[in-house]
């Protein structure tokens, strides 16, 4: 489960209007730093940015898989947000009237379909704390970052570092620049 204070955070970034990557980035942000304080570890920091991801799905964040993703993480995504739809159905259901399944087959489906395995959440808890902490480090997620942005071309990298200019706002530009000229002079000595 999300903490509160990361929802919401999820929930400001979508009224401010920002996209669904940024308001999943809230949930990622929550995953490393629980690998950081020791709630858990993870594999790698693809790990635990998956983690986030995931959260965020069930969350209801409409975050979608990468055109170029695997099979099996195209899969995971649309069953996060089946689990989304299913959470808020639930609480819908919850407010109206409730209906009961005719037969004692459909009522047996409509059970299964919510149960969740304790056994197999408290296994892959478990195998998550025996991971270890570096994931989340400084170094490892700057890898991580320079791996994802080497596999997308000049063209959307610039696209994307164009748009956040624009959306930045002139005081964000301005403190941006600030800090460049400060990292600037500070390689040049």
């Amino acid at each position: 489960m999300p903490e509160k204070k990361t929802t919401a955070r999820a929930r400001k970034d979508k009224r401010e209007g920002k996209s669904a990557s940024t308001q999943a980035g809230e949930f990622v942000r929550e995953e490393i730093e629980h690998v950081r304080e020791g709630k858990h570890g993870a594999r790698s920091a693809k790990q635990a940015i998956a983690i986030g991801l995931s959260k965020a799905r069930r969350a209801g964040v409409k975050a979608k898989p990468s055109k170029t993703a695997s099979k099996a993480t195209k899969k995971k995504a649309a069953q996060d947000t089946a689990a989304s739809r299913r959470s808020s159905g639930v609480a819908a259901k919850k407010t109206s009237a409730r209906k009961r399944p005719a037969t004692k087959a459909a009522r047996k489906t409509a059970s299964k379909s919510t149960a969740k395995s304790a056994t197999r959440s408290r296994a892959s808890t478990s195998a998550l704390k025996r991971e270890g902490h570096a994931a989340a480090s400084p170094r490892a997620l700057s890898a991580q970052g320079r791996k994802s942005a080497s596999k997308r071309t000049a063209t959307s990298r610039s696209a994307a570092a164009k748009k956040a200019a624009r959306t930045k706002g002139a005081a964000g530009r301005k403190s941006a620049a600030k800090k460049a000229a400060r990292t600037r002079t500070r390689k040049a000595s």
